[in-house]
C-alpha cells in the first residue's frame, strides 16, 4: 500500500522523498487500515452474548450516535449521527452493541444507503423485534469539498421494519423522539 501512495503522490506532481512526505505513505497505510477495520472484524463476535431474553415491550432508542465512514466512490469521509430504535419481542440487546454494530459497518468503504440497511438488517436478524427504525444523517465531503460544493448539505437515510413501517403512530413516536430531524411526518 505504501508504494501505491508514493505513486499517487508522484502522480499529483509531488516528490514523495521530500521531508514533509517521507513518512506519508506509512501514515496513509496505517490510517486506511484503521478506517477500514470493519473488514477484519467479526459481527458474530460483536454480537456474542449481546442478546438476552426479557419480556419488556418498551421502545428502546439509542440516538445521536456519531459515526465516520469513507465514501466508496471518492474515498472521502462522510460522517454524522445515527438513531436506532426497536420495539422488543421477548429479546433485548445490550445498549453498547448498537453503536458497535454501526461502527463495524461504518469502518468499511461505504455508501450511506447500504450502511443504513446493514445496521437495520443485523439488528433485525439478532433480535427479531416487533419494530425497528434506523435513521442516519450525514455530511459527505465528496459533496462539500468537491463536485457540487454545497457546504451544510446533509443526507438522511432511513430503514424501517415491522411496526415502524406499518403503524403510523409507532413511526411518529420514533421520529418525535429523535427530534423529527428527517422532516417526515
Amino acid at each position: 500500500m505504501e508504494e501505491a501512495v508514493r505513486a499517487i503522490l508522484a502522480a499529483l506532481g509531488e516528490d514523495p522523498g521530500r521531508e514533509g512526505l517521507r513518512r506519508t505513505p506509512a501514515r496513509v497505510s496505517e490510517s486506511l487500515l484503521d478506517l477500514t477495520r470493519g473488514y477484519r472484524e467479526s459481527i458474530e463476535e460483536i454480537l456474542e452474548n449481546a442478546v438476552f431474553p426479557d419480556p419488556s415491550q418498551a421502545l428502546v432508542l439509542v440516538k445521536d450516535i456519531p459515526f465516520y465512514s469513507l465514501c466508496e466512490h471518492h474515498l472521502l469521509p462522510f460522517f454524522g449521527k445515527a438513531h436506532v430504535a426497536y420495539i422488543p419481542d421477548g429479546r433485548l440487546m445490550g445498549l453498547s452493541k448498537v453503536p458497535r454494530i454501526l461502527e463495524h459497518f461504518a469502518r468499511r468503504l461505504q455508501v450511506q444507503e447500504r450502511l443504513t440497511e446493514q445496521v437495520a438488517d443485523t439488528i433485525a436478524h439478532a433480535l427479531k423485534p416487533r419494530g425497528l427504525g434506523v435513521v442516519l444523517e450525514a455530511t459527505h465531503l465528496c459533496m462539500v469539498m468537491r463536485g457540487v460544493q454545497k457546504e451544510g448539505s446533509q443526507a438522511t437515510t432511513s430503514a424501517l421494519r415491522g411496526t415502524f413501517l406499518s403503524d403510523p403512530r409507532a413511526r411518529a413516536e420514533f421520529l418525535s423522539l429523535i427530534g423529527n430531524r428527517t422532516g417526515t411526518r
